[in-house]
Parts: C-alpha cells; structure tokens; sequence
C-alpha cells in the first residue's frame, strides 16, 4: 500500500516543484498531510470542469445547436446572458449560505451533479429537439447548468483554499487548463476528419462528454479530504447590496468602470453570432464545428500572454484597445457576410474572426479584471468585485434580449455592426478612465 503513496507524493512534488510534499502555507496541519491526493483531486475535478465547459460553450457549441434544431434567431441572443449571469447575480445570496456549512465540498457535489444532469438534458435535445420549442428547452437547460455553475464555482474557491496551499494553487490550476485545452483541442481536430456529416450526433455526443465531465468533477469533489471550517461571519446579502449601491452612487470612477465594462459586453455578445455565421455559410457538417473548436483553443492559449504584461502597465489602455479590437472584429465578420463568391461561404474566414474575437475577448475580461483589483483598496475590494458582477449580470440580460430582438429584426449581419459600434463607444468609455496602476 505504501508504494502508491510515495509514487503520489513524488509526482506531486516533481509538477509543484516541492522538494518536499509536506510543505504547507495559509491550510491546517491535516490538510496538510492530505495535500499531494487531494491535489491530484482537485486536478481531475478542475479537467473535468474545464472540459464541459468548452464542450457545452454558449459562444460556440450551443449557437450550433441552436442552428441545427432550427430554433429562432432572437434565442442565440440569450445564450451568453444567461450563462454568465446565471452564475454572477446570485453569489451575494450563494455565498452567505455556503458559509454556514462547515463542509463545503457538498455544494459543490451538488453543483457539479446538477451542471451533469442539465448537459444530459441538452445531449437529448440535440437530438430530438426542434424549432421554437426545442430552442426554448434549451434555455431552460442553459438557466439550470448557469445557476448550478455559480453554485459550484464559490464552493469550489472554499475548499480549494482549504485543501491546498498558498503558491501551489496558480500551479494546479495552470495544469489543469492546460490538460483540458489539449483534450478540447483533439476532440475538434476529430471533428474536423468527420467532415461533412450531418451534426445532430457529434452535437449529442459532445455534450454527453460535457455531462461525464462534470460527473468526474463532483466524484473528485466528493472524495476531497476537507477540514470543517468555522460558520460565523458570513456578510448579510441585502447589506451587502445597500452598501454596494450607495459606494456606487458616491463614487464616480467606479460607476464610469461599470459603463466602460457594461458597454464591453460587445465581445461577448458578438461570439455566438460569429459561431452563427460560420454554422449558417458551412451548414451543419461535424467539420465546421471542429474548425470553430480548435481555432478557439488555440487562440484561447495564446490570448493571455497577449494582454497579461500589458495589463500590469496600464489596465486602462488593455480595456480600450480591447473595445478597438471588438469593434474591428465585428465589422470583418459583417464585411465577409456581405461579400460575394464561395470564399464567404466556408467556415474558414468567420473561424478566423472568431478566433480574433477571443484574443480580444480575453483582453476585455484581463483588463477589467485588473482595473478594478487595482483601483479599490483592500476594504472594499471584496465588495467591489460582487457588486460590479451583479450589476453585470443584470445588464447581460437586458442587452442580450435588446441584442436578441435586433439579430431577428436586422438579421445577423447587420446585428454585427450595432455591436462594432458598441464596442467602439466602449473603447472612447475606457479611454478616459483613470489610470489606477
């Protein structure tokens, strides 16, 4: 029995770096002793998550599916608000009752469980599912995996902060993406040598794959070994929000940050409808969903080290050449839309904008993350950062069904240029920020 244990603790030590497993900072003795196993859990629960979660992307994977079934164009609209918001507005009122829990592992089973069971339900409805009504069924599945994300997501930030130490966490997360953006990246490039087939079955079995993903996400939660953890202390959700309000009405540069990032949400908005073009040029083949895969991988590993470095000298200036770059972006699609020949009817030109659009992304999500880290003092950081969530949350499904209304009226092309020019007023928004480095 011994010997599975050392050859634990010296992997452990040989992708940490540790020359010794038992080393431990800001975690309790017992912890301690349980470090290099519930490191390999949590990495297998993390590649689980990350898995599912390229696999069912609201900016990718379900607009394909949206397109397959034959549902409405005003429904694509929804899908990025609903998955983002779903998992921000509800972390003030989440995060108090997790408190309460000496355990927190449990929610995070619980999420991880629910986010399987509404992947299984969206396999099902790519197979069975059409038009308006088998589109509106998604929804209902996409609200259930958001809110059970957000209850997984505060959990499991808990009990990693329980379980594993200070300087080994970047270290286990940053295997983990890495692990799982190399299985996302060859589950694409096998999609790619289907070619032309019909995609209702891949679209099923992608999803299936997102479902056992996050079945092996809650199977290492639940086998974690968690130290209880105090109860006491826990912030008063509606006093949270008074407070937040009143900060945000007496402070002005956080309420220009919230207009700047609000106006933002032009790139994410733009994804799905980018996915869309692409699906609607190349039809419902396993090839096109393949490329629009591996191109987001890649450009999703190379967006990071893109905007990192630039972020620490000036959050502000990323936030505004983010906002530039969405407007381009959008406007390429638009023009490759509108121009004539086969060349715009391929998926290839709208995976590369796509891809374009997800370096950028990743700036908008760096730069404001940075901003606004930079820009409160410790004392109000925390309550900073859920409340500028929540006020996101918000406005992500306001303007995703204002956005929604327009692809129908305008129709898709037309719609990319209302968000060029969103994105271009963000941009002029973020230029006069303040520099808070």
């Amino acid at each position: 029995m011994a010997a599975p244990e050392i050859s634990q603790s010296r992997l452990y030590e040989w992708l940490t770096g540790d020359e010794n497993s038992r080393m431990c900072k800001d975690i309790p003795d017992e912890a301690c002793d349980e470090q290099p196993r519930n490191f390999f859990l949590h990495l297998l629960a993390s590649l689980g998550n990350k898995l599912a979660d390229e696999l069912s992307s609201a900016r990718l994977v379900l607009p394909w599916l949206m397109g397959v079934i034959g549902a409405p164009l005003w429904m694509v609209g929804l899908l990025v608000p609903i998955r983002e918001s779903g998992a921000l507005l509800p972390q003030l009122f989440v995060a108090g009752f997790i408190r309460l829990k000496p355990e927190r592992k449990w929610v995070w089973v619980v999420g991880g469980l629910l986010q399987a069971a509404a992947a299984a339900a969206l396999a099902l409805l790519a197979l069975f599912g059409t038009g308006g009504v088998g589109g509106s069924l998604v929804l209902v599945a996409l609200v259930a995996l958001s809110l059970a994300r957000g209850l997984s997501s505060i959990a499991t930030k808990d009990v990693l902060g329980k379980t594993i130490s200070k300087q080994r966490r970047g270290t286990l997360m940053g295997w983990s993406g890495s692990v799982a953006g190399a299985v996302t990246l060859l589950a694409g490039g096998v999609l790619m040598l289907f070619g032309d087939r019909p995609g209702e079955l891949a679209l099923a079995v992608l999803l299936g794959i997102a479902a056992l993903g996050w079945g092996l996400n809650a199977l290492c939660a639940a086998r974690i070994q968690e130290t209880p953890g105090a109860v006491e202390g826990g912030e008063n959700a509606w006093e949270s929000i008074k407070l937040g309000l009143r900060l945000l009405r007496e402070d002005r540069g956080f309420l220009h940050f919230n207009v700047s990032r609000a106006l933002l949400l032009a790139s994410a908005l733009a994804l799905p409808y980018v996915a869309l073009l692409g699906q609607q040029q190349s039809g419902t083949e396993l090839g096109g969903l393949g490329v629009m895969i591996v191109v987001s991988g890649l450009a999703g590993m190379v967006a990071s080290p893109v905007w990192g470095k630039r972020a620490d000298a000036s959050s502000r200036r990323v936030m505004r050449d983010a906002g530039l770059g969405a407007t381009l972006c959008c406007l390429l699609a638009a023009t490759i839309a509108w121009l004539p020949g086969a060349w715009s009817q391929t998926v290839w030109p709208y995976a590369l904008v796509y891809a374009l659009l997800v370096i950028v992304h990743a700036g908008v999500r760096l730069g404001r993350k940075t901003y606004i880290v930079d820009m409160a003092d410790s004392d109000k950081r925390a309550l900073y950062v859920a409340l500028s969530n929540t006020i996101t949350g918000v406005l992500m499904l306001a303007v995703g069904g204002a956005v929604g209304a327009l692809a129908q009226w305008l129709g898709t092309s037309a719609l990319m240029v209302v968000l060029a020019l969103m994105a271009l007023a963000a941009a002029a928004s973020a230029s006069r920020l303040p520099e808070v480095e």
